[in-house]
């Protein structure tokens, strides 16, 4: 048979068939009205007479409890025990027992009466009682590894039936092996009340990972499942390995302060310490620190801590103090003269490599610099960074390059316009020259950088000028002029010097080569004049030989030619 539910105010009632019985079940609450159908509520055949609701009493025999009158609205209670101000009928003829208790727990038998039948449905009833929550009681204050020791009772009170406890670790169930795990269940009843209250004894085995382990225990009952609180029971275990850490921000600088930390995996753990210092025992007691103040390099070195009963038992650090030492040479502001040489050193010493940025007029150059022969463009600031891991240090000098003023070029040139004429003078030279013209213009213009200086005048000469540029700085001066012709004359034009030198050069030719034509007709003029003399004293006949006087006029006549 299907069960049949009923809903009467905060109770709800199950009608049930008992497994191998015809007689169906209801369940009702303790303390709450129990209702008890009568034949599922079709218990008004026609020609009714009276319905009756009998039960069977501990002993076995039967009991009267109220008869309804068909004509009547009221019923008449025969009760004379303890259901007697606790029975009355509802309209559907369903039996309400007030205030349900565990006696309550028994066959109810509905008797429907008419002209033409008689009819019996019997009703068994069964009560429940949700117990209290589960609690954990009598617990340990720690658990020792290795160690089966009794942690705790988990309890719940006051139900029916009674609740099912489990114990459970992280909210996995623990079961009961004989040995590691021990739970031993127990189940009490209230003489008066007849109330079930249900304990569990835990016995357990913990090790170094139960340390943080929540525990808890669960009831199971029909009308709901509770869980306990959780506890967490500290686990005592001996010390098996001890750790130094260094808990001073890294990394550790000259005249800083460095903590010390010796950790010990036992609970609970030690409280003293031994700190080997450098090869010096130092021993600390309630706590598990040491700390060395305003460090240098030379505390630089290894560093242990061991228990004071277990010198074997130990553990080291390296510790490192980071120093950096810089030098730079020259520094501050240095002066030098123009080709001069400057030697510029660094000297450093750090506890790690260190790591070098030049820098010229904030601008990164690739190294340290040097100067062999400067030059005005070496002026400037020059800084140096110098770091490693959590120092850093900065040094700077300012090199000023100095030489007296030197002309580099002195040049005019006419305006786009045609109206003005431009004078530029350049010149060398640091601290910045100064420059002098002997002439008034306009539009005066002065650059410098990196010892070069560029002056320019404009001005409209009238008339031909001879203009001088006059530099000075502190070390000296120099002077030199342009010529500057008036914008309304021309100027007498240039000779022509590669004419020129052409031209004579083929004057100078042209007068060898008539030399030497001259000297060749003398030379053949001569010879005809011989040849003629001879020829005419060969055709007279006569000798040679003159008078002296005709020798003497011959010999002058000859020079003469």
């Amino acid at each position: 048979m299907q069960p049949v539910f009923y809903l009467f105010g905060a109770f709800m009632g199950v009608l049930v068939f008992s497994p191998g019985s015809c007689v169906p079940t209801v369940t009702g609450l303790y303390g709450e009205t129990i209702e008890v159908p009568c034949n599922n509520g079709n218990n008004k055949p026609e020609g009714l007479i009276f319905t009756k609701w009998k039960y069977v009493k501990d002993d076995g025999s039967a009991g009267d409890l109220l008869v309804k009158q068909a004509q009547k609205d009221e019923a008449t209670v025969s009760a004379t025990d303890g259901y007697k101000n606790r029975v009355s009928i509802a309209a559907n003829s369903s039996l309400m027992i007030a205030r349900g208790s565990l006696t309550d727990q028994r066959v109810f038998t509905c008797m429907v009466v008419s002209f033409t039948n008689l009819q019996e449905y019997s009703v068994e009833v069964r009560v429940y009682k949700k117990p209290s929550d589960p609690v954990i009681r009598n617990k340990a204050k720690e658990l020792e590894n290795g160690k089966l020791t009794k942690l705790g009772d988990c309890v719940v009170e006051s139900g029916n039936p009674s609740a099912n406890l489990t114990w459970m670790k992280n909210n996995l169930p623990l079961v009961d092996d004989g040995k590691t795990i021990i739970i031993t269940p127990t189940v009490t009843k209230d003489p008066v009340t007849g109330l079930s209250s249900t304990s569990s004894s835990l016995q357990y085995t913990a090790n170094k990972d139960d340390m943080g382990s929540q525990f808890t225990c669960s009831s199971k009952h029909e009308m709901g499942n509770q869980v306990s609180s959780s506890e967490i029971f500290p686990i005592h275990y001996p010390t098996e390995k001890v750790s130094l850490q260094v808990v001073s921000q890294s990394p550790i600088r000259e005249g800083d302060n460095i903590t010390l930390k010796c950790q010990a995996d036992g609970n609970p753990p030690p409280t003293s310490f031994n700190f080997i210092i450098k090869g010096k025992k130092v021993t600390v007691t309630g706590k598990d620190v040491y700390t060395l103040t305003g460090v240098t390099r030379d505390d630089s070195g290894t560093y242990k801590c061991s228990l004071p009963e277990n010198d074997a038992m130990e553990s080291t650090q390296i510790v490192t103090v980071s120093f950096l030492d810089v030098s730079l040479s020259p520094k501050g502001n240095v002066s030098k003269n123009v080709n001069e040489s400057l030697v510029v050193s660094l000297d450093k010493n750090s506890s790690t490599e260190a790591k070098v940025i030049w820098k010229k007029d904030k601008r990164i150059i690739d190294k340290l610099p040097s100067f062999s022969n400067l030059t005005y463009s070496d002026a400037g600031l020059y800084e140096c960074d110098v770091s490693i891991e959590g120092i850093r240090r900065n040094f700077s000098f300012r090199l000023a390059v100095e030489g007296k003023p030197k002309i580099t070029s002195l040049t005019k040139h006419r305006s786009y316009d045609g109206k003005h004429k431009v004078l530029t003078c350049e010149a060398e030279g640091s601290p910045k020259p100064e420059v002098l013209w002997n002439v008034n213009g306009t539009n005066e213009e002065v650059t410098y950088n990196n010892g070069k200086a560029t002056y320019k005048l404009t001005v409209v000469p009238s008339k031909n000028l001879t203009v001088t540029c006059q530099v000075t700085n502190k070390l000296g001066q120099e002077i030199q002029e342009i010529s500057v012709f008036s914008l309304f004359e021309k100027p007498p034009p240039k000779p022509d010097m590669a004419g020129y030198g052409a031209g004579q050069a083929k004057v100078i030719v042209g007068v060898v080569v008539g030399l030497v034509l001259a000297a060749a007709l003398v030379g053949l003029i001569y010879w005809l004049y011989i040849k003629r003399s001879r020829q005419g004293s060969w055709k007279t006949g006569e000798k040679e030989a003159g008078t002296s006087e005709e020798s003497k006029k011959l010999e002058e006549n000859n020079h003469k030619v």
